[in-house]
């Protein structure tokens, strides 16, 4: 019987069952030999992703919108716009919120959660050798696509925040301070549910992404990024680089799953406790953005 992928819930304090978008497919291309042939012809392309983006973004698909939002138990008095407003799946998928859905943590020498997702941590980086599943090394040279900066950030710790299909699907700065231009790392865009990173965490630093460091009087600098996956082709940054604030929206990602990577500096950051507890037995927290991530190391 295929493995269940289950995440502990801040906010219920139970571990739960995570209801997966598409998961009989996603676990034939991850889980089976001929889908394993089709993830390596088609699926990680781009091509793939672009074309199911696009039927996504056609007026037909607006008639998934009311049933999605039924099946995933969304809550639509949180949406900015009326469920019925959108003009296609993909511009409910990428909705604003009205801006006291997600209230962002105002403790000072405090870290947001840049996303609503599930979130895993690396608290040390030059020992984590647990990520989903023991013995997966975690590759920060390949990751960063640069050797100077993982010698920088090494030993300090990572969080990844996963979105799924259902969740709010904006991204936002972690921290306030001084952002860089954001770095496009090409890559093709394999899935980041656990289903495929049981398999391979490498998919992490192959798939296309993003990256930012971010330069904080809180905290120091940080690295934010954003990872593509399958059917998430489109990575959309909305904000400029320069002066940014903690909470402010930094971009979007159109239709799919997806994922934020948060990297801080060694000695810098001291995560939270749930987030620390649950990581080490390889468990997912959810979590929404805006909430605590982690503290600066001086606690203020």
């Amino acid at each position: 019987m295929s493995e269940p992928v289950t995440y502990y819930n801040r906010y219920t304090g139970k571990i739960e069952t995570e209801q997966i978008y598409g998961e009989k497919p996603l676990r034939w291309v991850y889980e089976t030999g001929l889908g394993q042939l089709s993830l390596n012809l088609f699926v990680k392309r781009p091509f793939f992703s672009a074309l199911y983006g696009h039927r996504m973004s056609k007026p037909a698909s607006r008639s998934r919108v009311a049933p999605f939002i039924a099946d995933y138990g969304l809550d639509p008095s949180e949406f900015a716009d009326s469920p019925d407003s959108f003009q296609s799946f993909n511009e409910f998928f990428y909705r604003k919120l009205k801006p006291d859905a997600r209230p962002v943590c105002d403790v000072p020498g405090s870290v947001a959660f840049p996303a609503d997702g599930r979130h895993l941590a690396v608290p040390d980086l030059s020992t984590g050798d647990r990520f989903f599943v023991k013995g997966q090394q975690f590759d920060l040279v390949s990751l960063l696509g640069s050797q100077k900066l993982a010698d920088r950030y090494r030993g300090g710790a990572l969080v990844l925040s996963r979105l799924c299909p259902v969740d709010y699907h904006r991204y936002h700065y972690c921290t306030g301070g001084k952002a860089s231009e954001t770095r496009l790392l090409k890559g093709p865009l394999y899935s980041v549910n656990p289903i495929a990173l049981r398999k391979s965490i490498d998919y992490l630093w192959r798939n296309k992404r993003t990256l930012t460091e971010i330069q904080s009087p809180d905290i120091g600098n940080i690295l934010q990024m954003e990872i593509g996956a399958t059917n998430v082709g489109s990575i959309n940054q909305t904000a400029m680089p320069g002066n940014v604030e903690k909470g402010q929206e930094k971009g979007f990602f159109a239709f799919g799953g997806s994922a934020v990577i948060t990297v801080f500096e060694a000695g810098s950051a001291c995560l939270a406790d749930d987030l620390v507890e649950h990581s080490a037995r390889c468990l997912e927290i959810y979590a929404h953005m805006g909430d605590t991530m982690a503290m600066n190391s001086s606690g203020g």
